[in-house]
């Protein structure tokens, strides 16, 4: 691979892609069903979703936060009814995390709502553009996850 830091076309490359995911994330945001809920609350329930229920201590490490700062992320999420605490099988000094039906749902709901977003937006697009996007997908889903 190139080193990206030396070289100039690639460099500007990266800049334009931090710039542009930048810009993309902070307007889906906009697009949620539950006002109450902040961002981080959101990440938390979609790393539910996508990677099962946790302890409170991997809900941390997962969303790059401060173990005291989830403990009241979940404390929070709790209380509206969004995820449960369970004893852990193995520790029962410790709590699994799992979220609730109403946060599938509401999740199911945000899905939908930002997916017809980005559809309509992906609508001014050219054809060639849209196949470009289309192939980048699983590009920028691996990226996302490194």
């Amino acid at each position: 691979m190139p080193d990206l830091i030396h070289d100039g076309d690639s460099a500007a490359a990266v800049s334009s892609l931090r710039s542009a995911v930048m810009l993309l994330s902070r307007r889906l945001k906009h697009q949620r069903v539950d006002e109450s809920l902040s961002p981080t609350e959101m990440s938390v329930l979609g790393t539910l979703a996508r990677c099962g229920s946790a302890t409170p201590g991997e809900l941390a490490r997962k969303e790059h936060v401060q173990p005291p700062s989830m403990t009241r992320i979940v404390a929070l999420l709790e209380a509206k009814g969004l995820v449960r605490l369970e004893p852990h099988p193995d520790d029962r000094r410790q709590k699994v995390v799992s979220q609730t039906e109403q946060a599938e749902a509401m999740l199911a709901e945000s899905r939908s709502k930002r997916n017809a977003w980005l559809t309509a937006l992906a609508e001014g697009l050219d054809e060639d553009e849209w196949e470009t996007l289309r192939k980048a997908a699983p590009v920028l889903e691996k990226l996302a996850h490194l």
